[in-house]
């Protein structure tokens, strides 16, 4: 408010006012008879003169007309201070002015001329969002999730985005899952869009420091294979039995229970049905059985079929961990031991497999399996099955090279470099160590006394600890060609082991027959299937050329 504005009003309020200070005449009187009264006169310092005005102002108007007067919310008066000059420029980017909120007062402070120019670079400013800093990073290309409206902008090379309304994705169709690449695991052509793929043989750039891969190491590990031994890595399902689509347990046992009732049994009905089931999709079918027909599947089966046909189709409705209990349990009892069965399933089967069989043999058999062992065994022939039957073997797939040197050093010092053989060392490392540790520990060794581990074991002991050790180093070594060694070893001479036979072609028909079919013509010049023809008959012949899965 001017003070010109202020004299007026007080000029106005003279006859409610009890004085009034003058710069000339002192005090005025408030009954007007003063005729020598001079109206106030505004010096080059008007200040005392507005503070009394003002108070007489504010004895004249309620303080509500005042807040309308000065409070920015209210329609702003006209006038007021003259503008400074000088001060900030507004910030370039930052908040805008509010919609309907107060509208700015008339007669402030005007923009300052002059000030800091605006940040360059940077982030493009956000709707409502700070202004940008200075020497920001650059902004990123598109891709990953699209920008909620007024948020970030979007970063390259992120999760793209999700297709479908709400809620989880839908599984790609035909696809390995989420964020697979085509064709399984760890697929070629780079990493997954997204992150940036490390150049071949260094650390991932997002873990500072990694260690490096493993040292090349012949037929192991990063290294191009050299070991002729080592078996070649094969990718996906090796088995040549699959799942059957649409599988129906309750179906399956109908054609069972029609294929033996009535005169006489359709063989063909029951090799077509098992021999087209995975192990998951046959197991069921007993409960099956019982549930729809209130019998027994594995009774009837045992009374309609005979001989090695019926064995055959019993193994293969078997859950595996009571299968092969099973075969250790005919291996141990009785007059003999069959200690190739033992060593074949102990030192073939995984950690958690051991584990189950072990589990199973207490509840079937009311003993635990390292006792049977124990009390059917001997000697360091013994000591070498309770070793495997504990299912603690290292399951790491990584070498350490310095170690492998160590423990061939081991090797030869407790064989080859010693009068006598000190069979303790052998059994520690070889059911101890990772099988990818021990083929890396067999090449050492071969590099450093110039023979190979299984001629060293058959110098140095003999009898069955002799036998134990070579399988399994056979086993370690090439796990295919030893069980086609093994099914060759069945077929061949007069007679054939049966036993040995079903259980292989069952056990392995959904892990590696594809494997085993491969090294056994490369062995023996001629297909499993062929030599099962030849060696086999009847229906037998037809269920067990079923798990073989075809000629090579």
């Amino acid at each position: 408010m001017s003070v010109s504005r202020v004299v007026k009003t007080s000029r106005s309020a003279e006859s409610t006012s009890a004085s009034l200070v003058s710069p000339s005449k002192g005090l005025l009187q408030p009954d007007g008879n003063n005729a020598e009264e001079d109206p106030p006169i505004i010096t080059s310092s008007p200040l005392p003169l507005l503070s009394a005005a003002a108070r007489l102002f504010l004895d004249l108007n309620p303080v509500s007309e005042v807040l309308k007067m000065s409070y920015p919310g209210y329609p702003p008066q006209s006038g007021g201070y003259p503008p400074a000059q000088g001060g900030y420029p507004p910030a370039q980017g930052g908040y805008p002015p509010a919609q309907g909120g107060y509208p700015p007062a008339q007669g402030g402070y005007p923009p300052a001329q002059g000030g800091y120019p605006p940040a360059a670079g940077g982030y493009p400013p956000q709707a409502g969002g700070f202004p940008p800093a200075a020497g920001g990073y650059p902004p990123q290309a598109g891709g990953g999730f699209p920008p909620a409206a007024g948020g970030f902008p979007p970063q390259a090379g992120g999760y793209q985005a999700q297709s479908g309304a709400g809620g989880y994705p839908s599984m790609p169709a035909g696809g390995g899952g989420w964020g697979a690449a085509p064709g399984g695991y760890g697929a070629p052509g780079g990493a997954p869009q997204g992150y940036p793929g490390p150049a071949p043989g260094q650390p991932m750039p997002q873990y500072p420091g990694a260690p490096a891969t493993n040292p090349s190491m012949p037929g192991y590990g990063s290294g191009a294979p050299s070991n002729p031994q080592a078996p070649a890595v094969s990718k996906g399902f090796r088995g040549s039995i699959k799942d059957f689509p649409g599988a129906d347990p309750l179906r399956d046992v109908e054609v069972l229970r029609k294929a033996m009732k009535g005169f006489g049994t359709d063989e063909n009905a029951i090799i077509e049905l098992l021999g087209s089931r995975s192990n998951k999709q046959r197991v069921p079918m007993v409960a099956a059985y019982k549930t729809t027909y209130g019998k027994d599947l594995v009774h009837d089966l045992k009374s309609e079929l005979t001989g090695n046909f019926e064995k055959l189709v019993l193994a293969m409705i078997m859950r595996p961990a009571h299968f092969d209990a099973s075969q250790m349990r005919e291996a141990i009892k009785g007059a003999g031991t069959d200690e190739a069965c033992l060593i074949e399933i102990l030192s073939s089967r995984s950690n958690a497999e051991i584990r189950e069989i072990v589990t199973v043999y207490k509840a079937e058999y009311g003993k635990s399996l390292e006792d049977a062992i124990s009390s059917d065994t001997s000697g360091h022939f013994r000591r070498l099955l309770v070793s495997l039957c504990q299912g603690n073997r290292d399951e790491r797939e990584t070498v350490d090279v310095a170690l492998a040197k160590q423990d061939a050093q081991k090797l030869y010092a407790a064989g080859e470099n010693k009068v006598g053989t000190d069979e303790s060392q052998f059994n520690a490392i070889l059911c101890a160590r990772s099988k990818p540790h021990l083929r890396a520990v067999f090449h050492e060794y071969q590099q450093m006394c110039g023979r190979d581990i299984e001629k060293s074991i058959c110098r140095e002991m003999s009898g069955n600890v002799e036998d134990g050790m070579v399988a399994v180093v056979k086993c370690i070594k090439n796990t295919p060609a030893y069980f086609a060694e093994r099914l060759h070893k069945a077929m061949q001479g007069a007679g054939t082991k049966d036993t040995t036979l079903i259980r292989i072609m069952v056990s392995r028909s959904e892990v590696d027959m594809l494997d085993i079919r491969k090294a056994y013509v490369q062995a023996y010049g001629k297909s499993l299937y062929t030599h099962i023809s030849g060696d086999t008959s009847g229906d037998y012949k037809k269920l067990l050329l079923k798990l073989c899965g075809g000629s090579d």
